[in-house]
């Protein structure tokens, strides 16, 4: 596989930490040829967990696993990166069952108790004792950190995807905190390619499900490399401590503004990722008929490679735009369209502006992060969809990706 080059959007450091209540381990499986692909979480007790999956008609064998055997409840999370084990048929999940057979009885718990994900090449099969010679090494002295978590679950990544917030409610401290993978192969439909999230305190099944729809739409389905959802796509939220918080409407409120925090920050930090992605592209769509009309807009000017590669060679070609809002079809008046690429404007009334100024425009286009707004002005409705550039890179590394 080939390695990319080092995302210009690199998060800065974060402070790792071993959070309480369960317990990470990571190896290397055999997946990739050195580095750690596999990831173990043992939760202390069984926990509350939401699952979102991708709404993709072929699913991966995880996903299908998962949603025939998981009720809500979880004592264990395997994940592997290298193989998505997708489009694998029964087989795929006959190698899910025997893997998970041996954890249960390793952790003593129930097979609907353990989680599955896959992230990788989809169409191979592997044999399940990759991960279950693993499983012998479980213990104290092979812990993981969280961020040594988030490295064992990237394939094209560049970085590991990790977010932490601290939240006080009640007088009393607790941490909500996550990782994900994802790189290419992105427009999510569901949530998004791999994310798992952590709340230290009680939080039931019902709350936990209205906190990612609540927070959905705004961010992992508000993001996209190259309008490709993935067959393992796939969210989790576990509620892993013992404090019991009273989740009043006040405190639910402040959890969920915080819990959009963490996701959102996890969100960008997977279109930051984008390969071989040399521009942010956050296209912000105003003034809609409804969010609908809005959402489908933002998306098909931040997926239009012609937009993406003009955005790359900072070429504010404004006509790519309009072309990219046609082409949805919806009900639009066009010469209420206004077009702006940050303040600079381009276009207004059905035509080129006359407020246009070539050389601010050249100079806004150098920047790494490049806003699309658009003004419809046929409504009250907005929505705002950050994707990236399309380069040379993206090619060499998605030609590559087998090799």
């Amino acid at each position: 596989m080939l390695n990319k080059m080092i995302s210009i959007f690199k998060p800065k450091k974060i402070k790792d930490f071993n959070p309480s209540g369960l317990n990470f381990y990571t190896f290397n499986a055999g997946f990739k040829k050195k580095d750690k692909d596999l990831l173990l979480i043992i939760f202390d007790q069984i926990t509350n967990v939401c699952c979102v999956y991708s709404k993709t008609s072929t699913p991966s064998a995880p996903i299908i696993w998962d949603k025939k055997n998981n009720k809500g409840k979880a004592k264990a999370l395997v994940v592997n990166a290298g193989n998505a084990n997708a489009h694998t048929g029964k087989d795929g999940l006959k190698i899910i069952d025997k893997y998970v057979d041996v954890l249960t009885k390793k952790i003593t718990c129930k097979a609907s108790e353990v989680l599955v994900s896959s992230t990788g090449v989809i169409g191979e099969k592997f044999n399940p004792n990759l991960i279950i010679n693993k499983f012998k090494k479980i213990g104290s002295k092979n812990k993981s950190s969280l961020l040594e978590s988030a490295k064992a679950i990237m394939t094209t990544d560049t970085f590991p995807k990790v977010s932490i917030k601290n939240i006080n409610l009640d007088n009393q401290s607790f941490k909500i905190y996550g990782i994900a993978k994802g790189s290419g192969m992105i427009q999510p439909n569901m949530g998004t390619m791999l994310a798992y999230i952590f709340i230290e305190c009680k939080v039931s099944k019902q709350l936990m499900m209205r906190l990612l729809k609540n927070n959905l739409d705004n961010t992992f389905n508000s993001i996209t490399v190259d309008s490709d959802t993935s067959t393992s796509d796939t969210l989790m939220m576990f509620s892993v401590a013992n404090k019991n918080i009273n989740l009043n409407r006040k405190n639910f409120k402040i959890l969920n503004c915080k819990i959009y925090e963490l996701m959102h920050d996890l969100s960008l930090q997977v279109i930051k990722d984008g390969e071989g992605v040399s521009k942010l592209i956050k296209v912000k769509v105003l003034n809609a008929k409804s969010k609908n009309q809005a959402k489908k807009i933002a998306f098909s000017i931040a997926n239009s490679p012609l937009v993406k590669t003009a955005v790359s060679a900072e070429d504010a070609n404004w006509g790519r735009i309009i072309m990219a809002i046609g082409k949805t079809e919806e009900n639009i008046n066009q010469n209420k369209i206004k077009v702006l690429f940050g303040k600079n404007i381009v276009c207004e009334n059905g035509s080129i502006s006359n407020k246009i100024n070539i050389r601010k425009l050249a100079s806004y286009m150098e920047n790494r992060t490049i806003e699309i707004n658009v003004n419809l002005n046929i409504g009250k409705f907005y929505h705002t969809v950050y994707g990236n550039d399309l380069t040379l890179e993206y090619l060499k590394i998605n030609a590559d990706y087998r090799s």
